[in-house]
């Protein structure tokens, strides 16, 4: 997968070392990028100019990417570029950095936004929910579809803890797709155990979300508390 991604800042750059990491191949557009900047991420391709103008974005031939992030920190660049992306390019799919809540309400498809990600709330919702094990956390709700991210924290006594990840009795349209141990995010291999205050990341279907709480609780359905913090 091509990727292009827009803001080389911390937030930028480690977007892209997780892609790269991955296997995809990731174009950084960046105006203020320095020397240090590109060093950090040597395996990606570097654009030094202006990502709200039409010549870089052709430059970029962002036509021929299959996503474009736009990470600045920066939202009226962020809607910006992606609203470019989405209607002069036809790029499919779009993910924009929301910096400041406030501006949540316009990082939708009219800018051309299909997933909204902000980063307050989810840090809000990670903090909030750390005095709350065994509570589903919505963090997000993708723009196009019925799909949200997801968050719970195992508790010890869970019928989850001591299964592998391929051995969990999921629900359907749950995926798992990432575990936080110890501060450290871990890819959730089939054969990775399952432990206590694992905090677990899937992506759900809101229909399935109650289910998925009682799953990795054993908890009634009815028992189950979600707290949303969608960022969208």
């Amino acid at each position: 997968m091509r990727v292009v991604v827009v803001g080389a800042g911390s937030v930028g750059r480690s977007i892209a070392r997780e892609l790269i990491h991955n296997g995809h191949a990731v174009l950084l557009i960046d105006k203020y990028a320095e020397d240090d900047r590109t060093a950090s991420v040597p395996d990606a391709s570097w654009l030094l100019a202006d990502a709200c103008e039409m010549s870089t974005l052709q430059e970029a031939q962002v036509q021929d990417c299959d996503v474009v992030v736009c990470a600045t920190g920066d939202d009226k660049v962020n809607l910006v570029v992606s609203l470019l992306a989405k209607t002069e390019f036809g790029i499919a799919r779009t993910v924009g950095r929301v910096n400041n809540p406030k501006n949540e309400w316009m990082f939708d498809e009219a800018w051309g936004v299909d997933v909204a990600v902000s980063t307050p709330r989810i840090m809000t919702a990670l903090v909030e929910e750390a005095v709350s094990v065994g509570d589903l956390v919505r963090l997000f709700q993708f723009q196009q579809g019925k799909a949200t991210m997801v968050e719970i924290t195992i508790p010890s006594d869970s019928p989850a803890v001591g299964q592998t990840v391929g051995g969990l009795d999921l629900p359907p349209d749950c995926v798992l797709v990432g575990i936080i141990r110890d501060e450290r995010p871990i890819v959730p291999t089939r054969t990775e155990p399952i432990e206590g205050l694992d905090e677990l990341l899937f992506l759900a279907t809101a229909d399935a979300e109650a289910a998925l709480g009682a799953a990795m609780t054993g908890r009634d359905i009815a028992d189950v508390r979600t707290v949303s913090h969608e960022s969208t």
